[in-house]
């Protein structure tokens, strides 16, 4: 997994900054326009570090739509919830330097509706490695135990740069329900 992990950032990384803006916005609008998105009032959604999918259109629209959207806050601990975030909300940047909303309303995740989750690698099964600590593995563990896809339903995007040939997931990692990249 270290490996993959390893290849897959350093793919991310070495798009140009057009590019990846580029595969952001086609990405975005293909979230945007799914029937996920469409259905869902409660949304998580991540704030992006430089190299990853700028997910800004999507919290965008969906304030436009008058969506409620939440964003993850992550403890040293390995704990993680969501925490509303509105257009005036101020943000710090966290341990991890990650932005947070420093106010709002906290949500159950099992809540949520739809998740825009952060991925680093995935194939074509909709398995993800993340950046490695788990932390969405842990918050929604609840979800290994169903029978058909319940809420919230973790909606990965990533470039698909990023995109593997198979990963042999652990059995505490989660599937994605679905992955969005530029050219899916």
């Amino acid at each position: 997994m270290k490996k993959i992990r390893t290849a897959a950032l350093s793919a991310r990384r070495k798009m140009s900054v057009e590019n990846r803006a580029r595969a952001s916005e086609k990405i975005c609008n293909k979230v945007i326009s799914s029937r996920e998105f469409h259905a869902a009032t409660l949304i998580a959604c991540y704030l992006p570090m430089p190299d990853e999918v700028d997910t800004s259109i999507i919290v965008q629209r969906a304030w436009r739509a008058k969506k409620r959207i939440f964003t993850p806050i992550s403890r040293k601990t390995g704990e993680m919830f969501f925490r509303e975030i509105r257009p005036e909300t101020p943000l710090i940047s966290n341990w991890m330097g990650l932005w947070e909303p420093v106010a709002g309303d906290i949500i159950s995740p099992r809540a949520l509706q739809l998740v825009i989750t952060p991925t680093v690698a995935f194939d074509k099964l909709n398995h993800r490695i993340g950046m490695g600590g788990g932390y969405y593995d842990r918050c929604f563990s609840f979800l290994r135990h169903r029978t058909h896809w319940q809420k919230p339903k973790l909606l990965g995007v990533a470039f698909r740069c990023q995109k593997v040939e198979k990963i042999s997931p652990n059995i505490w990692d989660l599937r994605l329900y679905r992955v969005v990249d530029e050219s899916s």
